[in-house]
C-alpha cells in the first residue's frame, strides 16, 4: 500500500492513497519546481490552499513569502487596494500608507483563491503584473517592480466566464500555464477511512484522551458511502463532532447534519436498485401546469442522469449538457424531491 504525505504547513491534511490522490500529488510536485503561474480548480473544501501551500514549498521560493488572500471575501471596490497597496489619502479611510499583497509576495508566492469573483478593471492591473512585474498602488503613479509567483484557484468555470466577458481572456492565457484539478472526495473512497482515522486522532489528542478512537463498522461505512458535498472540510467537522460526542472512543453512528435531529448512518442520496423508470405513455403532463411540468421533467431527467452516471455529479452533469455549478444549482433546487 502506498501511501503520499504532502509537505508544508498542515501536511497530514494532505493524506491519502487512492489513485485520484496520488495522479494529483504526482502532477503537482512535477510543475512545483516550474516558475509559471498555475490554476487550481476544485470544489470548496478540496484543500486548494494545502495544494497552493504545497505548490510553495517544492518551489525555489520557499524560503520566501508564501502570501494568500480569499478574493471572495472582500467587496470589489476594496480588492485593488489589498492586492496592490495604496498611498495616504488615496481615499476615504486611507490614514497611511499601506502595502499591499503583490509587494508583500516579493521573491515568492502569491494565492489567489476565488480568483473569479476579482473585478476585470482588477484583473487588467494584474496582467500587468504577470507580464511585467510592476504595478502602481492606489493612489500613486511611481512603479513598484516585484517578482512574484502567482497560484489562482477557483471552483467556477473560467473558460466560459471568459467567453461571456466576465473574465479576461488574456489573463487566463497567462494564469493557465498547468491547470490541475483537485479530486472532490467522492472520488477519493480509498482515503476516507485513512483521513478519517488522521482526524480523530487529533481530536482525541485535542480533547485529552489517551485511546485512539475506533470507528465500528456502521459508522465506517456511513462516511464511505456518504455523497461529501462539502469534501474534506465536511470529513473533517463530521469526524470531530463524532469523537466529541463519543464517550467510550467507540463511534457507532455518525451525524452528518448538525442541525438535524436523527443520527443516520447512510446518506440520503445512496443509489437506488433500479434505475428510475421513463415517463410512460400518455403521460398528463400536457394538463399540468407549465411550472409544475418543467420541474417534473427536469426531476426526471436528473434522477436519470444521476443513476446513469452511478452519481457521479460531474459526468451527470454533461450527461445533461449543463456545467457543474449548474448541474448544483439545479439539484439544490429540486433537493426536496430528490
Amino acid at each position: 500500500m502506498t501511501i503520499a504525505t504532502a509537505a508544508g504547513p498542515q501536511q497530514g491534511d494532505a493524506l491519502g492513497q487512492s489513485e485520484a490522490f496520488l495522479n494529483f500529488q504526482e502532477q503537482l510536485s512535477r510543475v512545483a519546481p516550474v516558475d509559471r503561474p498555475v490554476l487550481l480548480i476544485g470544489e470548496r473544501g478540496t484543500g486548494k490552499e494545502l495544494a497552493a501551500s504545497r505548490l510553495h514549498f517544492l518551489s525555489q521560493r520557499w524560503e520566501s513569502a508564501f502570501i494568500t488572500l480569499n478574493c471572495a471575501a472582500l467587496a470589489p471596490s476594496l480588492i485593488e487596494a489589498e492586492l496592490f497597496g495604496h498611498e495616504r489619502g488615496a481615499f476615504t479611510g486611507a490614514q497611511q500608507r499601506r502595502m499591499g499583497r503583490f509587494e508583500a509576495a516579493d521573491q515568492g508566492t502569491l494565492f489567489l483563491d476565488e480568483i473569479g469573483t476579482i473585478p476585470m478593471e482588477v484583473q487588467e492591473k494584474i496582467l500587468r503584473v504577470v507580464e511585467y512585474g510592476v504595478f502602481e498602488r492606489v493612489g500613486s503613479a511611481a512603479p513598484i517592480e516585484v517578482d512574484v509567483r502567482i497560484v489562482g484557484a477557483t471552483h467556477a468555470d473560467l473558460p466560459r466566464m471568459a467567453r461571456e466577458g466576465e473574465f479576461k481572456q488574456d489573463l487566463l492565457d497567462r494564469l493557465a500555464f498547468e491547470v490541475l484539478h483537485l479530486p472532490p472526495l467522492r472520488e477519493r473512497r480509498d482515503d476516507i477511512r485513512l483521513l478519517a482515522s488522521h482526524f480523530a486522532g487529533r481530536m482525541a489528542l485535542e480533547l485529552g484522551r489517551q485511546e485512539m478512537p475506533v470507528f465500528l463498522p456502521a459508522a465506517s461505512e456511513a462516511l464511505e458511502q456518504y455523497g461529501w458535498p462539502g469534501n474534506i472540510r465536511e470529513l473533517k467537522n463530521v469526524v470531530e463532532r463524532a469523537v466529541y460526542r463519543t464517550k467510550d472512543d467507540r463511534i457507532e453512528t455518525i451525524r452528518f447534519d448538525p442541525f438535524g435531529t436523527a443520527t443516520p448512518t447512510i446518506p440520503a442520496q445512496a443509489p437506488p436498485a433500479e434505475p428510475p423508470p421513463a415517463l410512460p405513455a400518455g403521460s398528463p403532463l400536457a394538463t399540468l401546469p407549465l411550472k409544475d411540468a418543467v420541474a417534473h421533467l427536469q426531476l426526471l431527467r436528473l434522477r436519470q442522469a444521476l443513476h446513469h452516471a452511478r452519481y457521479n455529479q460531474r459526468r451527470a452533469a454533461a450527461h445533461l449538457g449543463l456545467t457543474y455549478d449548474q448541474l448544483r444549482g439545479l439539484m439544490r433546487k429540486l433537493k426536496d424531491r430528490l
